[in-house]
């Protein structure tokens, strides 16, 4: 039994180290643009039936308990970490090919190799082929590109790119589609703020912004990653007192197991 209680106290603290894990990524990605927090789920291990009172049945006058039994449990487990995609704070820049989405949607870029990812984060740059682009270089899709007459750019709302040239010409030249999900938890990140479909995720949905439920891109702001420091910091507390309680139910099992051994002594 004190072995049992050993694995799960020590069940216990490996969990809220892998939580602590997860709090500190947050809080590393704070000022990340358009990062999206994490959040540790758990769940109890499997229970065995003990015998409340283990005694033989065979012994004359003693009562036969072996059907009187309890459930014990054995410690807890991470079963996973949840994305939680609420909006984030909206901030203006000033950068003419900064977007971000307020509402439902992500951007969708195509990389080198012709796959598809997705993105909240709307810090765009051009490239050196008039090509709008990530951070990493990699292209917005539908593809948009400048040509080198090209004075400004206008975002609409609804996503529409309107090119302003020498000469004072203005024309059209695309618009900026979003993608959604049935299930946007189910995303893969893969860092550098991509994300990619899963099966949980279910196929992209393609849409115009501000229709169907997508929200409305808007030109020369950033989405703020959705970390509450507050709310991380007591989390952080709420762990790391998890933690010492589980370290402390290790030390009173092995204080019980060493009055135990004494008792011969005694």
């Amino acid at each position: 039994m004190p072995t049992r209680a050993l694995r799960t106290a020590a069940s216990g603290m490996y969990a809220q180290q892998l939580n602590i894990e997860i709090i500190s990524n947050n809080i590393a990605n704070m000022n990340t643009t358009g990062f999206k927090k994490n959040k540790a789920e758990f769940q109890d291990l499997m229970y065995q039936d003990v015998n409340v009172q283990p005694v033989s049945s065979q012994t004359p006058g003693i009562y036969d308990s072996a059907t009187n039994k309890i459930q014990v449990g054995n410690g807890v487990q991470t079963s996973s970490t949840s994305k939680l995609f609420k909006q984030g704070d909206v901030t203006p820049t000033n950068n003419p090919l900064d977007v971000a989405i307020q509402g439902e949607g992500f951007f969708q870029i195509r990389k080198p190799d012709g796959s598809f990812v997705y993105t909240r984060d709307g810090s765009f740059k051009i490239n050196s082929e008039g090509q709008i682009v990530t951070t990493n270089g990699y292209v917005l899709d539908p593809e948009l590109t400048l040509d080198q007459d090209a004075l400004s750019v206008a975002i609409g709302r609804d996503g529409t790119v309107e090119v302003h040239q020498v000469g004072g010409e203005s024309f059209v030249i695309g618009s900026i589609e979003l993608v959604r999900f049935m299930n946007p938890g189910g995303l893969d990140a893969l860092g550098e703020n991509l994300y990619a479909e899963t099966e949980a995720s279910g196929n992209p949905i393609l849409g115009t912004p501000g229709t169907d439920g997508f929200g409305e891109v808007m030109q020369g702001y950033l989405e703020a990653s959705n970390v509450d420091i507050v709310e991380e910091m007591i989390s952080m507390i709420s762990a790391q007192r998890a933690y010492e309680i589980n370290s402390k139910t290790v030390k009173t099992v092995e204080e019980m197991m060493t009055m135990t051994n004494n008792l011969k002594r005694g």
